[in-house]
């Protein structure tokens, strides 16, 4: 009895606290119920706000969550607690508004013209665009790194090192102006780079560009940061020599290219041009022999039958530096709108026809290049005039082989005397001091009997001196020549060359004695060869030295030394006299030179001095 009233009590009890649980059950699942109807409630929401599109924006997704409010982030980390295991995106969350460091960025920065991802909302939510600008302006004032080459179709150029300062974020319009702007800074750029290399090959077709139109309204609210930006654009004209140093040295941000011609023409200043060798390129000459019909008989070797060709395959190589290749389309450019004249002898024209069939074989109409009077001959006459139509240029020569005029007085039976008068420069002179580039010579007609003798010959005023010696003379012409230039040619319009004594190498006898060089095909190499400097040229640099006038000295007197297989010997002429067949090496051109030859490489001289004037132009140019 005992026992069962035990079981009883027991059971009782049992059924109690099953009823008592099964009560706490009903209550904990409306707990979880409650719970998880919350949560439910609050991801509808979280939800609604995401899918809710922002004014200021062209996209919806989580624009007004990550960059509106503070209240949105903490939503966002709220979520992201109870939904440990989602998988999500990386984000950037922008920099901490309390934070003040900064990252430090490379001084080697490059940079490139900005475009967009495929994710157009990262890429407008940070703040990455405005430090690059920062950091590309930061170059400008210290050092700049090569630019790039042309992006490949799927890098992406947003990449710019991102700081971690305290700036605020950029949204809608905000960042919209900051890609403007820099997209205008690059742009900047652009019109330096085209003048110092060759241009970029255009951007891939598949390459996104963040540089696209804006709207007129956005245009109009560019104020304070836009005034700074313009400002800012002198610094631009900075680069120019920065670049020029990369490209000089052959990469431009990967891009092979050619040294500068600028670096080349500075090379040129420092150079002595006329203490070097010669040397074989089988790239000259720098027109085809026998193509330019207006060489003179007496010049033209090939047609006249001379059967080498080694004369016309060497090049002038200074010892310090490299005279670039005459470019005749370059010069031609060089010479629009202006007048080169030659004054001197024949030695000056043989350089003359040399310049005028480089510079017509390079006119993109050869039939508008003429001789102004319709001369086919270009001996015999007082001057000459070539026309560069196309270029509104001429290339002149004047006849003048002493440089001072040659006279008569009548002698002592009423016949006509020969003189030389010292002390008045050519007659021609008037016609050539307009010209913007004159070059001067003389000195093979100071070596003829009459000169060199110098017995009633040489004039000053109204005497005659009975015997005056051709160095003194040669002294007292040049004077003159120098006070004529210094008084009359102004030189700001025009440039003034010289060119030095050009060598014969007459052999066995002069030029009218049966001197030869007939058999010469090889230049002279051993310098114990050469001739000595010649005294007149001795008295020329002193003359120089004494002018107001600069002028540029062409001291070509040694280098053509070297040639004594330059000259036309007996192939100056196609048809000989009778008495020229009988003994055809009597009359012999030792003096002269074969064209193409030797006064090719006088010319390239020129043009080196040319394109020296212009750099030095350009440096006075600068502030």
């Amino acid at each position: 009895m005992a026992d069962a009233s035990k079981n009883a009590s027991i059971n009782g009890g049992n059924l109690i606290s099953e009823l008592k649980s099964i009560f706490s059950l009903i209550r904990t699942k409306r707990t979880k119920a409650l719970a998880y109807g919350f949560i439910a409630a609050f991801i509808a929401f979280t939800v609604f706000l995401a899918f809710n599109p922002s004014s200021n924006s062209s996209s919806p997704w989580f624009t007004n969550i990550f960059s509106s409010s503070s209240t949105d982030l903490t939503s966002l980390r709220f979520s992201l607690t109870f939904f440990p295991n989602s998988t999500q995106q990386p984000l950037n969350l922008g920099p901490d508004p309390s934070s003040n460091t900064t990252t430090t960025r490379s001084q080697n920065t490059t940079f490139q013209a900005p475009t967009s991802n495929k994710q157009a909302s990262t890429a407008k939510n940070q703040t990455q665009n405005k430090d690059l600008h920062d950091e590309v302006f930061k170059q400008n004032q210290s050092t700049i790194g090569s630019l790039k080459s042309p992006v490949s179709a799927n890098q992406s150029t947003n990449s710019a090192p991102k700081s971690s300062s305290g700036k605020k974020n950029i949204t809608g319009y905000e960042n919209q102006t900051q890609n403007k702007d820099l997209h205008d800074k690059i742009e900047a750029f652009k019109p330096n780079q085209s003048t110092i290399g060759p241009p970029k090959s255009p951007v891939p077709a598949n390459q996104s560009s963040n540089s696209g139109p804006k709207s007129s309204s956005e245009k109009k609210n560019i104020t304070g940061y836009e005034a700074k930006r313009v400002a800012e654009k002198g610094n631009v004209s900075n680069f120019s020599s920065s670049l020029l140093k990369k490209q000089s040295n052959g990469t431009n941000g990967g891009v092979s290219v050619k040294p500068s011609s600028v670096n080349l023409v500075d090379s040129l200043m420092s150079c002595n041009l006329f203490d070097g060798e010669w040397v074989r390129d089988e790239s000259y000459p720098l027109y085809k022999p026998g193509s330019c019909s207006l060489i003179d008989e007496q010049f033209n070797c090939f047609l006249n039958g001379r059967p080498d060709n080694g004369y016309h395959k060497l090049k002038w190589k200074p010892k310090g530096c490299s005279i670039p290749r005459l470019n005749g389309s370059h010069m031609l450019e060089l010479l629009r709108g202006k007048r080169l004249a030659f004054v001197g002898d024949s030695l000056n024209r043989n350089m003359w026809e040399s310049l005028v069939c480089i510079l017509r074989n390079s006119a993109k109409d050869q039939s508008k290049v003429y001789e102004a009077s319709g001369k086919h001959h270009f001996r015999g006459e007082a001057s000459y005039t070539f026309v560069f139509k196309d270029y509104g240029c001429t290339v002149e020569f004047f006849v003048s082989p002493f440089l001072v005029q040659e006279w008569e007085i009548s002698g002592k039976n009423g016949s006509k005397k020969e003189t030389l008068r010292l002390d008045i420069v050519g007659r021609s002179a008037d016609q050539y001091k307009s010209a913007d580039i004159v070059l001067f010579n003389t000195g093979h007609w100071w070596t003829h009997e009459k000169t060199a003798k110098g017995k009633d010959y040489y004039q000053e005023g109204s005497h005659v001196y009975g015997e005056l010696k051709v160095i003194e003379a040669f002294r007292k012409a040049l004077t003159t020549w120098a006070r004529w230039v210094d008084a009359n040619i102004n030189p700001v319009k025009t440039s003034v060359f010289f060119r030095g004594y050009s060598a014969s190498h007459f052999s066995g006898g002069q030029w009218n004695s049966g001197g030869q060089c007939d058999h010469e095909t090889e230049p002279i190499k051993n310098k114990t060869y050469l001739s000595p400097y010649p005294p007149k040229m001795e008295v020329l640099e002193k003359v120089l030295k004494g002018m107001k006038t600069r002028v540029s000295y062409l001291n070509i007197t040694r280098l053509t030394d070297y040639r004594k297989d330059g000259h036309p010997s007996i192939y100056r002429k196609q048809k000989l006299t009778e008495e020229e067949m009988r003994s055809p090496m009597r009359f012999q051109d030792c003096s002269h030179w074969c064209l193409p030859g030797v006064p090719d490489a006088w010319n390239e001289l020129l043009y080196a001095e040319l394109l020296i004037k212009e750099r030095q132009k350009q440096q006075q140019k600068k502030p």
